[in-house]
């Protein structure tokens, strides 16, 4: 059936599919959609991707996206800069600010340590972490990595990593299931977890 479409709707469905969730049915469910929306509509579907691959930046003292730099997070005075919540990805930032649960700032890693990925501690960034410390005051590092076999094992190496620095390093607690990821978490899980951090 696919092989009868156009060779446009073919290539627009193989590039819909490289999104992360999105099979080749539902990319061909999208594509068709769009054929058939109002071109005004496609048009803007289009700038809006252009805006965010043209406007959007990652914040260079956090990792996390903005379209300044530094981003608002890390300029907020109101926020605690001793407290330094470590996570994955930019969702998982956005996962624990939709709820408010969190005061401090943020280190996005970019990934996690996934040696059959091959994804070292080299790959992400975690100097940059480091650097931050000392300079920002930073008192406790609270480890958020998803509870996945890669965030477990990246957790660990942080909690190594610092022990000999003069900061406490905590672990969310276990309020978010083993196997899922921080941005798929609800609310009240995040906050339980949050607040039932441990000590690495």
């Amino acid at each position: 059936m696919a092989a009868s479409l156009p060779p446009a709707v073919n290539e627009l469905t193989a590039q819909l599919a490289k999104m992360p969730g999105v099979g080749r049915k539902s990319a061909l469910r999208m594509a068709l959609y769009l054929l058939m929306t109002d071109r005004e509509e496609v048009k803007a579907l289009a700038r809006a991707v252009l805006d965010v691959k043209d406007k959007v930046k990652v914040c260079s003292r956090c990792g996390f996206l903005s379209d300044v730099d530094p981003c608002d997070i890390c300029t907020d005075p109101k926020r605690d800069g001793a407290l330094l919540c470590v996570v994955e990805s930019p969702g998982d930032v956005i996962a624990l600010e939709k709820g408010a649960l969190f005061h401090g700032r943020y280190h996005v890693l970019g990934g996690a340590i996934a040696p059959l990925d091959g994804v070292g501690p080299e790959d992400l960034r975690i100097r940059e972490l480091i650097d931050r410390l000392e300079p920002e005051g930073v008192r406790e590092v609270i480890v958020a990595t998803n509870p996945t076999p890669e965030g477990e094992q990246t957790a660990l190496y942080l909690a190594r990593l610092l022990e000999k620095r003069d900061v406490r390093v905590s672990r969310i607690a276990r309020g978010v299931p083993v196997g899922s990821d921080l941005e798929h978490a609800d609310d009240l899980t995040l906050a339980r977890a949050l607040e039932g951090r441990s000590t690495l």
